[in-house]
Order: structure tokens, then sequence, then C-alpha cells
């Protein structure tokens, strides 16, 4: 993406709430790092009641002030961060318990990931807060954190390096802290990478916090139940890479279970290209010069983690020669699609003599109907409601055995419902 439409290389936003005096030390430092490291820059500080001296120190120091007439936490960053005018977009607390030098840090990191997050909870970060927050806050970012299989440690962070790019401001709902909980899901329920690394948080330096504990626990309830849904569907770019360790025992066996059949059935070190990727695992498995496609972008950000060369397409045109790859693996993706035509493709792109593994449910087996009944009701987020065509094997033997002349390599099933073919082209 070209970076002549940004008007600075780096934003900061600074939330604040009558900080005048802690601000009178901290832009003069960030101005000190940043000029440092010679970036174009602005410094954006919102403060919702902001007084005479605050709009003083502001502009002694060269920066913007916003005064958003909603209140709170949530309105204070979304305005800050809507201003910014930068690719990059650092967010920190206005009372110094965020160290301005880390700045330096996440800036050299930038490039390692969309989202970068300075944190406390990770090996060589520190924090210096009560005991009683302290406390609290490693409880809630542990059970949050873990229920919504974020991977991440401190999510309560308000240390940030965010590129723009992974910052969805639309709809958010969050009204307080809660907004550091639902910025970071949306992003990687887009397929951005996030990454911590270890900084000291610092006691702030004047006057006290206003943020209460009680509200921020509450809040981050709150939100923990509007968005598990979400984190949990298959709107989630990583949604078949967790299910590989899925609490529900079903998820986790079938996807399992098909990892293992395909990548048996997968020649070895041949070139393959995977048609509707997805998130699943099988990309970490592929051969050496192995393609994945999808259409969707946000399942191809996250495939970057596993193979450099990705194609977004459709499967019912796809933007592939002919005979171009010598093995193509298909899987849960046609009974997706109202139409025929990708089948016709896969054939199409397949070099003669080629493989093909392809996988989708049966649905002539009686068993494949009521798992798929069971598990709409028990993942009703999944995809079961997404089956437009229902395929069963004597149809597919039919279109690839006796019409195209293949030959049936190997079948196999699991729990005799979702069915998966090797064939080989003529």
């Amino acid at each position: 993406m070209s970076t002549d439409r940004y008007l600075n290389d780096l934003s900061i936003v600074i939330p604040a709430l009558n900080e005048a005096r802690n601000l009178a030390d901290l832009l003069p430092q960030i101005k000190s790092v940043l000029a440092s490291l010679n970036l174009r820059y602005e410094i954006v500080v919102v403060d919702e009641l902001a007084n005479n001296q605050t709009q003083e120190v502001v502009n002694r120091n060269g920066a913007i002030l916003l005064s958003p007439r909603i209140h709170g936490y949530a309105a204070a960053l979304l305005a800050g961060l809507n201003y910014a005018s930068s690719q990059f977009i650092a967010t920190l607390d206005a009372d110094l318990s965020h160290p301005p030098e880390f700045l330096r840090q996440m800036w050299i990191n930038r490039h390692s990931a969309d989202v970068i997050i300075a944190s406390r909870y990770i090996p060589e970060g520190h924090a210096s807060m009560p005991v009683f927050r302290y406390v609290l806050s490693r409880i809630l970012n542990m059970l949050f954190s873990r229920g919504l299989d974020l991977g991440v440690r401190d999510m309560s962070s308000g240390m940030r390096l965010y590129n723009s790019c992974a910052l969805d401001l639309r709809a958010i709902e969050s009204e307080d802290f809660d907004i550091l909980q639902e910025l970071l899901v949306k992003a990687l329920v887009k397929g951005y990478t996030v990454i911590e690394i270890p900084f000291t948080y610092q006691p702030r330096r004047y006057g006290s916090s206003q943020a209460r504990v009680l509200c921020f626990g509450l809040a981050y309830i709150k939100t923990f139940v509007r968005i598990w849904k979400l984190r949990n569907s298959i709107v989630s770019a990583d949604y078949d890479y967790r299910a590989y360790d899925s609490l529900v025992v079903i998820q986790r066996y079938w996807q399992r279970k098909r990892y293992q059949y395909i990548v048996e059935l997968i020649p070895d070190r041949v070139r393959c290209i995977d048609i509707g990727c997805g998130s699943s695992r099988i990309l970490e498995r592929l051969p050496p010069g192995s393609v994945a496609l999808d259409i969707l972008m946000r399942k191809l950000r996250f495939a970057r983690r596993f193979l450099p060369r990705l194609i977004q397409g459709s499967a019912v045109s796809l933007p592939i020669g002919n005979n171009c790859f010598p093995c193509v693996v298909c899987s849960q993706v046609i009974e997706h699609i109202d139409s025929k035509s990708t089948l016709v493709e896969l054939d199409r792109i397949l070099e003669p003599g080629g493989m093909l593994v392809l996988g989708t449910p049966d649905y002539g087996k009686w068993q494949w109907k009521v798992i798929e009944w069971f598990y709409g009701k028990l993942l009703p987020q999944s995809y079961a409601d997404e089956h437009v065509t229902h395929y069963t094997y004597h149809e597919l033997i039919q279109e690839f055995v006796e019409k195209r002349g293949y030959t049936l390599i190997a079948t196999r099933y699991i729990m005799q419902g979702e069915l998966i073919f090797a064939f080989r082209k003529p």
C-alpha cells in the first residue's frame, strides 16, 4: 500500500482528563524522542474537559487539542484515532505511566506486526501499581484473554502502536476502557497480527487516576459477552486454525481428522494450490512452492503466517491458467457455492496426471444429516447454515470418474459424514 496519502510518519494519540501538570512533562519528552527518530509526526491530546491550563500546555508544545462532546475514555480514544493522519498511530496515557522513551522501541518494531502492545505481563515486563489493582488486572487479562483465545497477556494496556489498516473504527460499541479489548478483537478477526513487547509500567506522576477498577472490570465483562460470539464465529479469520484446539470435543476431533486425512493424501514434495484455503492448519503442511487462494482478504492475511504466495480470487472463476498445478486441494468449499462451475475450474487448473484432493459433506449419508443438525445446535455460529449445495458420493464419482475419466485413488470419511476423495486426472 502506498504511504503517499499519509501526512505524517507517526501520530501520537493521548486521551487525557485534567492532566495539564503531567502533560507539561510528557509532551516535551515525546517531542525529544520523536525528533531523535527524525520523523514527521503529530501529537493529538484528547481532553473532553480541557481547561485553559491544558490548552496552554498543548499549544506551547505544538500539539493538537481535541475536545469531544461525548464523554468517556472510548470517545476520547476514537476521536484521536479518527483524527490521526499517519500510517502508524501510537497511543499512550497522559499520566506518565507509559514512558515516552518506549516509543522508540515500538517504532523500531513497527513492521513486526499490525498491532504492537507494550506489555506488563510477558517475561521482562513489569508493573508498579497498587497490589489490589495489579491482582485484579492480572485476573481480568487472564480470564478474558483465554476466554476469547486472544493469545495476548496484556490486553488492557493502553500503550500500543497500530498500523492504521488494522483499525476498524466503525460501529464501536464500547464506552470506556473496554474499547481496548474491542479494537484488539476486531483486528484479530480480520486477520491482522498482534505482538507484545515488554515494558515497565510506572506510577502516575501527579494527580489520581480517573479509572475506577470496579467499573473497568464491569466494562470488560459486558464487552466479553458481546464479542464472544464474533470471536468464535466463521467471520473470524483464524476460525479453522483455532478449531483444531477447540474445547468442543467434536469440533476438535473433526478438524484433526480432516487435517490428518488431507495431509496423508497430498503427494510428497509436489507443489499444490489450496483452493478456499481459509485458515486451516493444512497450510502449514503444504509442500514448498505451494500457493493458497481464498476470496476473503481476512483469511489471506492470516495465511501470510504460513505461505508467501497467496491469491485472492473466487473458486467459481479461478484467476489461474490451464493445467498449472500437479496437485489441487479443495476442502470444505464446494458446498458453499451455488454452482457446479467450481468443479469445472478444479479440473481446468489441474495438470494431466495430477492429484485432486476434494472434501465435502456427503448428503447421501443419514449420518451427516444427523451430525449437521446437532452441530448447528451446539455451534450456531458455525458453517452449517452456509451449505447451499448438497453433494453425495455418487454425484462426485459420476462427475469425475464417469464423466471426466479420473481414477479414484482413495476415499476417507469422518464419522461417515464428511467425505474426502483423492482423484488422479487422466
